[in-house]
């Protein structure tokens, strides 16, 4: 028993949380700090949402109506309560805040540290857009794409790199983040390209970059029509999944360790053999 405990005191505990947004910022939030609760009563110190989990409109446009100033609104007050409460670092998914362009927002990943304050911004710079048949989207008619990347900030296991969603299709936005240990993705990847694409780019990213991946999905049918892939789940840097919830709302849970992911890069020397 004492081993056992030894064992998983040198992991690092963290949490995705997966959810099924709707049009309800009230409930959106309700439902999270429901979620929330459970990552941290399993020990997580670290929780990630889903893109969007404030919010998912009926029309791309809906959430120009919801945007706050940055440091000021309900959306941020939530998640810094949630980060106090919980002693936990909370990544915010992404909420949309105020850009220079009226008719645009700024979709934004705020990062909570435990005393409540925002450690690290990140302003989605790749904004996703896709057409087959009836099925269409293109993030541009109402996110200004940000310019403040890439971002990182500093967790007790390490350096931690962030991105949105469609980044994960861009294999030098992560690289260009340097040596980090942990990789955190709040995502709302769509049912059509998420089954074919998600699980794939993500193992990737954690491959050949040596790290942990943790992503954070939207993963079900949502009331504008729209229906997202799932499937949050933690990757660790030899590109095996650790857990993964396919639907639905819910927690996936791991733990990062540090011992492992040093030893494989010893074994494997990849980032010490780049030439590019």
């Amino acid at each position: 028993m004492e081993k056992t405990r030894c064992a998983e005191e040198r992991l690092f505990p963290v949490a995705a949380v997966q959810m099924v947004s709707g049009f309800s910022v009230e409930d959106n939030l309700a439902r999270a700090g429901a979620l929330i609760a459970d990552a941290a009563a399993g020990g997580a110190r670290l929780v990630v949402l889903p893109e969007y989990f404030c919010f998912m409109g009926a029309r791309d446009a809906d959430k120009i109506g919801i945007a706050e100033t940055a440091g000021r609104g309900p959306i941020q007050e939530f998640l810094a309560a949630q980060a106090r409460r919980h002693d936990i670092w909370l990544v915010g998914g992404t909420l949309p805040l105020q850009s220079p362009d009226a008719d645009r927002i700024y979709n934004a990943c705020l990062v909570f540290g435990p005393d409540g304050g925002v450690c690290a911004r990140y302003d989605k710079v790749h904004l996703f857009s896709f057409r087959r048949g009836d099925e269409s989207y293109d993030e541009s008619v109402a996110i200004r794409p940000g310019d403040n990347a890439p971002q990182v900030f500093e967790l007790p296991f390490g350096r931690t790199g962030l991105g949105i969603c469609y980044d994960l299709r861009f294999p030098e936005f992560f690289r260009a983040q340097g040596d980090v240990r942990l990789m955190v993705l709040p995502a709302a990847f769509t049912y059509t390209t998420g089954s074919v694409h998600w699980e794939i780019l993500l193992r990737a990213r954690a491959i050949e970059n040596q790290c942990y991946v943790l992503a954070s999905a939207q993963g079900g049918k949502h009331g504008n029509g729209r229906r997202t892939w799932g499937h949050s789940m933690l990757v660790d840097p030899w590109g095996e999944v650790l857990g993964c919830l396919p639907e639905g709302e819910g927690v996936v849970s791991g733990g990062l360790d540090a011992g492992r992911l040093e030893r494989l890069r010893e074994s494997l020397p990849a980032l010490r053999h780049r030439v590019m």
